[in-house]
């Protein structure tokens, strides 16, 4: 069949075309919407500008062909092969591409917006500027290919293989690039903001200048990376892989990179405003100044030696640590948790939940925060449930007393300011506690005096993983309740007739001067 005999087929009402030989003929600008080109081999022929929306091309062989300008919406493309082929400006909207083959084919400026083309194989495919808005590239083989300026914008390319495609200022913008293969792969100025980027691998990928507000990069792999002047504010990094990757002058604003390794990451000019320096692997990393200002307009710098840049990034957070010389039986459990429950719902203070570590002989509660200076406040607050509360309570009121600047203490403009932060924060909590309405639960009155009355030690231990104890019951750890002859009745005259030996004020102090290893 030649091209005039086709066309004269056509316009007689005829569709189907299959597995027709038709390689170098001209079918430039005609009308073939609908027609049936399944497994037909139409290579090195001329189709630029034709009309072939609806059509059926699957299987088809198009190596070569020239398509450019052409109509192919909602064509059925699946398994053809276009290897080469010119798609120049053509409209491929909703088409089904499906496992076709379109090696090294030319698609600059292609429309591909909600096109399928999962399982596709467009290794060096120019796509500059394209637009693949809401297309299916699952598992698609991009490998090398050109996609510079390209609208992917809400598109799917889960598992998808990018090795050295060039990205560079695409508009990726919550794209789905989940455990996607982008190795070597250019996203320099690409915007990535609400990217999924879980378990992507972005080894030695460059990222310089790209905007990733609010991208998942759980668990990423961005060894190597060059990620200098990225925009990764609010992003997630949790567990993500930094080593040797470039964040110098990148914008980390309130992001969470909790668990994430940086060993030998450079961080230099890095904006982390809002963003936690613990649980960090950061080994051996080069940073000469952080911007620690809210806005990262660099109001508030932070230089650095070697050494301190080692110690800043890897900080132990502070915590506030209740042990209870009884083991938490599942009523307690209970108990406490309601209570917590209680507390948070009236100070924010203690909004996130302890870590509880239960053995044979004791209880440990763990109550994680932020902040050095919320320490004792935090203490004040977690102690409530128990028997112990008011000695607690009053020890820290006390430690806090004597460290006050007009004592006589000689501390110096910086920890003095730390101490009135302290006490305005103490002073504040006190009040706040004594407009909590805490509801009493309804317990037994034999759980009551075992667990919430048991003796208790309350230990601070700031950023520099210094501890402080505030408090210690004398009968800690001596078990009287397990002691022949002795009631659990008998315990309580005991536990009134407490008695704390403060630490020594340079003891304290110290801890204080702790809070910050390079000041502020």
């Amino acid at each position: 069949m030649d091209a005039e005999e086709l066309i004269a087929k056509y316009a007689a009402g005829e569709r189907d075309f299959t597995a027709i030989l038709l390689c170098e003929a001209n079918l430039s600008r005609i009308d073939l919407a609908g027609a049936n080109f399944s497994e037909a081999i139409l290579s090195l022929t001329n189709m630029s500008g034709t009309n072939l929306s609806n059509a059926n091309m699957r299987k088809a062989k198009l190596n070569v062909a020239r398509l450019s300008g052409a109509n192919l919406n909602k064509a059925n493309l699946s398994g053809a092969i276009l290897n080469v082929a010119n798609l120049i400006r053509a409209d491929l909207s909703e088409a089904q591409l499906v496992e076709a083959t379109l090696i090294r084919a030319e698609l600059i400026r292609a429309d591909l917006s909600g096109a399928n083309l999962s399982g596709a194989n467009l290794s060096e495919a120019d796509l500059r500027e394209a637009t693949l808005r809401e297309a299916n590239l699952e598992q698609t083989d991009l490998s090398g290919a050109h996609l510079r300026g390209a609208c992917l914008t809400a598109a799917n390319l889960e598992r998808a293989n990018l090795h050295r495609a060039d990205l560079s200022r695409a508009d990726l913008r919550g794209v789905n690039l989940c455990n996607s293969e982008l190795r070597q792969a250019n996203l320099s100025q690409a915007n990535l903001s609400g990217a999924d980027l879980r378990g992507a691998n972005l080894r030695w990928a460059d990222l310089s200048g790209a905007n990733l507000t609010g991208a998942d990069l759980d668990e990423a792999r961005l060894s190597g990376a060059n990620l200098y002047g990225a925009n990764l504010s609010n992003v997630n990094l949790l567990n993500s892989t930094l080593v040797h990757a470039d964040l110098t002058q990148a914008n980390l604003i309130h992001a969470d990179w909790v668990g994430a390794d940086l060993t030998g990451a450079a961080l230099t000019g890095a904006k982390i405003y809002g963003v936690s320096r613990f649980n960090l692997k950061a080994d051996d990393i080069t940073c000469d100044w952080v911007d620690l200002s809210p806005n990262g307009d660099r109001s508030h710098i932070q230089r650095f030696t070697s050494q301190e840049s080692h110690r800043f990034f890897n900080a132990t957070p502070p915590t506030v640590q209740i042990i209870v010389d009884r083991p938490l039986d599942p009523d307690a459990n209970f108990a406490l948790a309601a209570t917590y429950r209680q507390i948070a719902r009236q100070y924010s203070g203690l909004s996130h939940p302890p870590s509880i570590e239960v053995n044979s002989r004791r209880t440990i509660i763990s109550f994680r925060i932020d902040r050095d200076e919320q320490l004792f406040s935090t203490a004040f607050v977690a102690i409530i449930p128990f028997s112990d509360a008011a000695f607690t309570q009053k020890n820290l009121i006390t430690l806090i007393k004597m460290i006050q600047p007009q004592n006589g203490n000689n501390q110096g403009v910086r920890v003095s300011n730390l101490v009135v932060q302290l006490n305005v924060m103490l002073t504040k909590t006190i009040r706040k506690i004594g407009e909590l309405k805490i509801q009493p639960i309804r317990l037994e009155r034999e759980l009551m005096s075992s667990f919430f009355q048991s003796p208790t030690q309350t230990i601070l231990a700031n950023s520099s993983a210094e501890s402080l104890m505030v408090h210690y019951h004398p009968d800690f750890g001596r078990n009287l309740a397990n002691l022949p002859g002795v009631t659990k009745t008998s315990i309580s005259p005991a536990i009134k007739a407490q008695r704390f030996t403060t630490p020594p004020l340079n003891t304290v102090i110290e801890f204080v001067k702790s809070f910050y290893q390079l000041g502020e």
